[in-house]
């Protein structure tokens, strides 16, 4: 039987890279701006990038108009650092949970002023990257939440949660817990671009098995896509890259 019109969608090798600070983040260098970010992306062939700012959003939606521009897909979330001092990626499915999801973080905060001689600007920008305002207190503190915690609430709010970078000797799963919990519920775990050089998996073996992806964590624009991930997909959207995600390579 011949039938007309009929389409095979075949999936496509997609770059991304799901970690990456702005001029938000204290520790971002002030070259990270969105315009910035999005030429090197560009440069680079990448077709998906996140923002992922410590402990803010704010800078994501500026990012995404500009690289929608470019035909560059930015997956929209933060870089969250709970209670326990672990650092989380947590991404958000559209504009309205992203809205939804600043505003919890805002609840969670532990007031203590930044410093810009010691920790740096946080700015937030327009698409011409003028400032529009500086967030007062320090973005890499820990927020008043749990790991659990904010795990269930990315959940609930239909996102993606991804313990970042688990082989760094700070700031991780394997530095400040030192196990991965059976009751912590993630879509994949983030390897960081050092780990394999770090022999990370021969110091750690009980963190073999898990589904990984690895991202730049850049801070400064010559490291955006120093390391991505490569993704099989036949549509760039949120479901999709939350399924690639779970997919992700075990070790």
């Amino acid at each position: 039987m011949f039938v007309e019109n009929y389409i095979i969608l075949l999936p496509v090798k997609i770059k991304a890279d799901l970690h990456i600070h702005t001029v938000l983040s204290p520790c971002g260098n002030l070259a990270m701006g969105p315009l910035a970010i999005v030429e090197r992306a560009k440069e680079l062939g990448l077709d998906i990038i996140a923002i992922t700012d410590h402990n803010s959003t704010l800078n994501v939606e500026v990012v995404s108009k500009i690289a929608e521009k470019e035909g560059i897909f930015v997956l929209k979330g933060a870089e969250v650092t709970t209670k326990e001092e672990v650092h989380c990626l947590c991404y958000m499915p559209d504009s309205k949970k992203l809205k939804e999801f600043q505003e919890f973080l805002e609840s969670k905060v532990i007031f203590f002023p930044n410093s810009v001689d010691k920790f740096g600007y946080q700015l937030v920008v327009d698409e011409e990257e003028n400032i529009l305002d500086e967030v007062p207190y320090l973005l890499i503190n820990a927020l008043d939440l749990s790991i659990n915690e904010l795990q269930k609430k990315v959940d609930d709010m239909g996102g993606i949660f991804v313990p970042a970078h688990v082989d760094r000797k700070d700031t991780s799963l394997s530095s400040q817990l030192g196990f991965v919990p059976e009751d912590l519920k993630f879509d994949a775990l983030e390897l960081s671009p050092y780990a394999f050089r770090n022999n990370f998996f021969e110091r750690f073996p009980w963190f073999k098995g898990y589904n990984y992806i690895t991202d730049s964590d850049a801070h400064f624009i010559e490291d955006i896509g120093k390391v991505h991930n490569n993704f099989e997909i036949d549509q760039i959207d949120f479901i999709n890259i939350k399924k690639a995600i779970q997919q992700a390579p075990k070790y």
